[in-house]
């Protein structure tokens, strides 16, 4: 597994304390942004931008200040996802899907192994990548073929996953599997697997529509380890809990950037339109005030959610019920669905000039990007999920 990072440097340089947003959006500014076309192009990792991240201890966002992290809000972070996505979609799903497995960490790993694997992350500025999805689940991340084989306090397993995002450049995984071969495929826990002990077998190749900068391919993943690598809690209230309302704020966050960067888009080139024919309305103007109304209603919504977890999140009764996972999958769906609407509105409102790739109000990368949203844990399984739990749903 290659880093992205020198581990043989001097720590890094923080940045201020807190301002975490705004030190993640000069980020996207100044690194993200410029590489982002040829990341795109060629399908590769955005190494600039991890780099630029870990420079300024950014990828221990959410690691508490006493293990030497920021000990920042997930709000922060979010917000610094929504100008990520404005400028390099992948580069924002990377570091969201990061961020995802720390505030796992942060929550569920109380062994001394994983305390003081965030320590170490946080001093060394380590990359953590997840192995959730598995072949022969269908795609059920809430069940598992593997299971860990345990013998003198270590552990060993194997598994075959259709996707590990930037495996090659991460320095941790993540993993689920059965507690044992005897239990059932939905007792699940969660491990930390790391090099030397984590070997991936490529399984699969990474060319795809949207997204490409975030090199998900298919591995067979073998690891052993400590049992104290092994996640305090059963993976069934980790995801709940933690893994899945992070992912759907996370990711609607860096979705919200993508409709943010395609109606400003939008918005200049119905201002040059006007400059045209000064004292004369675009055709496309009204349209224009239509899609910013969209963008603003995804905008609250995503922050609603956001505040509506960090009220919850030191209450795991609160996590548990079933309004509030009604609730956060129906934000994932939701957001998912309206990036599309909006980047599409917003080619109809550019035109041609959005459908050419040489120019400067092209939106190709936009849509590529945003058609992937309703695929990362499809919505129809996440509307089946809201529809079971609807049913023993009392209301709150």
């Amino acid at each position: 597994m290659a880093t992205t990072v020198d581990r043989t440097a001097s720590p890094p340089e923080r940045g201020p304390a807190g301002q975490v947003s705004a030190r993640m959006a000069a980020v996207a500014e100044s690194v993200a942004g410029p590489h982002a076309a040829e990341v795109d192009e060629l399908a590769r990792f955005p190494v600039e931008t991890v780099r630029a991240l870990a420079a300024d201890g950014l990828l221990a966002a959410l690691v508490p200040e006493e293990l030497g992290g920021a000990g920042a809000t997930l709000a922060e972070v979010c917000d610094g996802l929504v100008a990520l996505g404005r400028r390099c979609a992948s580069s924002a799903m990377i570091v969201a899907m990061h961020h995802i497995q720390v505030a796992c960490l942060v929550r569920h790993g109380r062994s001394p192994v994983l305390r003081a694997f965030l320590a170490e992350l946080a001093e060394r500025q380590l990359l953590l990548a997840s192995a959730t999805t598995e072949v022969g689940t269908g795609g059920d991340v809430g069940s598992s073929v593997c299971h860990l084989e345990v013998a003198d306090d270590r552990f060993h397993l194997e598994k075959e996953t259709p996707v590990v995002s930037y495996a090659d450049d991460a320095d941790a995984v993540l993993v689920t599997a059965r507690r044992t071969a005897a239990s059932p495929a939905s007792d699940q826990v969660l491990v930390l697997c790391r090099p030397p002990e984590l070997e991936l077998e490529p399984a699969g190749e990474w060319n795809t529509l949207g997204f490409r900068g975030t090199c998900s391919s298919g591995y067979v993943l073998r690891a052993s380890g400590p049992l104290g690598a092994v996640l305090d809690d059963p993976y069934a209230d980790i995801s709940r809990q933690t893994m899945l309302p992070t992912a759907h704020l996370t990711w609607s966050s860096l979705w919200l950037g993508i409709a943010a960067d395609a109606v400003d888009l939008a918005r200049r080139f119905v201002q040059a339109e006007a400059r045209k024919k000064p004292g004369t309305l675009p055709p496309a103007a009204l349209r224009l005030a239509e899609v910013s109304a969209s963008l603003q209603e995804l905008t609250d919504s995503v922050r609603a959610a956001v505040v509506r977890y960090e009220a919850a999140e030191a209450d795991a009764d609160r996590l548990a019920a079933v309004g509030f996972g009604v609730g956060m999958n129906a934000l994932k769906v939701t957001a998912s669905t309206a990036v599309v609407d909006i980047v599409r509105e917003c080619m109809l409102i550019c035109g041609l000039a959005s459908y050419r790739l040489d120019s400067p109000y092209s939106l190709g990368r936009h849509l590529r990007d945003a058609m992937g949203a309703a695929l990362m844990v499809n919505n129809d399984r996440i509307l089946a999920n809201n529809a079971q739990m609807l049913l023993a749903h009392r209301g709150e």
